[in-house]
């Protein structure tokens, strides 16, 4: 496992993952950057064996949910996060997988990659036993997506 001083925050993960799209031309929703950030831990879990930041996710009705960034971009709704954000330096091989998972991931809408999770075992097996709209905050495990991930290798 990383030292705790080397994981990084969410929050950078995120600011990240913003910049990455804007400098695209994509314009990111806060529930699309919900799922960019959990593909973007879920396959860092599956390929590095360890966890790209500790926040964990929950199984909200509309997929994997990290409640902090959820909170920071609440404002926003369903509309664009249009929040000045800054540049964000980080390792370079952390970039490199966080650009992989914009170029894979990015390119489908949010409603795409909400339909993705909820086909897929970390989710799903979190919200076992809730139906469809039943709000949670059921913990989805690292070590669940670390296996599910590590599986479709």
């Amino acid at each position: 496992m990383k030292a705790k001083a080397d994981i990084l925050s969410a929050g950078k993960v995120a600011d990240f993952l913003l910049t990455e799209c804007r400098e695209r031309g994509d314009v990111i929703t806060n529930l699309k950057l919900q799922k960019l950030l959990y593909y973007a831990q879920a396959w860092y879990l599956a390929l590095n064996n360890k966890p790209l930041f500790e926040e964990d996710f929950e199984a909200w009705v509309h997929g994997p949910a990290l409640p902090s960034q959820y909170r920071r971009f609440k404002k926003f709704e369903w509309k664009p996060i249009v929040k000045e954000i800054s540049s964000v330096k980080i390792d370079d091989a952390v970039a490199k997988h966080l650009t992989e998972v914009v170029d894979v991931f990015g390119v489908e809408t949010a409603a795409a990659l909400e339909m993705m999770t909820h086909h897929e075992t970390p989710w799903k097996d979190a919200r076992r036993g809730l139906s469809s709209d039943q709000p949670s905050q059921a913990v989805i495990s690292k070590k669940s997506m670390a296996s599910f991930y590590k599986s479709l290798r």
